[in-house]
């Protein structure tokens, strides 16, 4: 048979299609493991970002022992003795089994469905709390943004707001991950005095010191939905069908914050 015949190239062909296949099959068992690592260390990076926690010189795994992950019930907002560390909640969100559907009037961050459960991250130093991190997600203009919200122990006053994931326009929406932007956020309040999410982005930029300043951030400057995106995703999971539960609960079991008011 020639060296040119089309039976000789095709074998030829699937041969290296065949090595291929096992090498690059083999490659992605082997490295596994160490992807899972990096996948759970950029996690534990973007937590502590959030928190306003990382230190240049100290290393993710040090600075995250002041992490106490936990998992809650969304619902009843109670702990649940089960490992954090293996919830998918992306996951669990569209198995039928695991997630809650969210009525559409009530659906601000556009996600339609969630997981019952939720992972949550305390922040302690010596035991006490200091703060509580929490997983949020919603849609901008053209994607689902991922992010963590910082709490501190009040439960009400913002200490960081980091996205990690999104597809928004660079220069507009994108723009969520302008480190100017984000030191925007410590020090706001997220409840008015009867208990409402009431922080939002707003046009144009905050004066700080007028009525109201401390429920606003600046929005992103071109990007009118992805600004209010980010505004609907706090609202939802800040509100009942959210965390809200688990915070009120999480700040009666704080004796320490007996006298502290939660909506000021």
């Amino acid at each position: 048979m020639s060296n040119d015949s089309i039976g000789k190239t095709l074998g030829v062909a699937f041969g290296l299609c065949l090595i291929c296949s096992v090498v690059v099959s083999t490659t992605a068992v082997k490295l596994r493991p160490e992807q899972t690592a990096n996948k759970v260390m950029d996690k534990r990076k973007n937590i502590l970002q959030a928190a306003g926690l990382l230190e240049e010189g100290k290393s993710v795994e040090e600075l995250f022992r002041q992490i106490e992950p936990k998992l809650i019930d969304l619902s009843t907002g109670e702990y649940l003795d089960e490992d954090p560390q293996n919830f998918d909640a992306r996951k669990a969100a569209k198995d039928s089994k695991e997630n809650w559907t969210i009525p559409a009037e009530r659906d601000f961050a556009g996600i339609k469905t969630r997981a019952q459960k939720a992972p949550v991250y305390l922040l302690k130093n010596e035991g006490k709390l200091e703060g509580v991190i929490l997983p949020v997600s919603g849609k901008g203009l053209w994607s689902t943004l991922y992010g963590f919200l910082a709490l501190s122990s009040d439960t009400n006053t913002v200490k960081g707001l980091s996205f990690y994931e999104h597809g928004e326009t660079p220069g507009l929406g994108g723009e969520v991950e302008n480190p100017k932007w984000k030191a925007l956020w410590p020090g706001k309040k997220v409840y008015n005095e009867n208990g409402e999410v009431v922080l939002h982005l707003t046009k144009g930029s905050v004066e700080t010191g007028t009525p109201g300043s401390e429920f606003k951030v600046d929005g992103l400057s071109g990007a009118t939905l992805t600004s209010r995106g980010v505004s609907q995703i706090l609202k939802f999971w800040l509100g009942p069908d959210g965390f809200k539960p688990f915070l009120e609960k999480l700040r009666a079991n704080q004796t320490d914050l007996a006298e502290v008011k939660i909506y000021e």
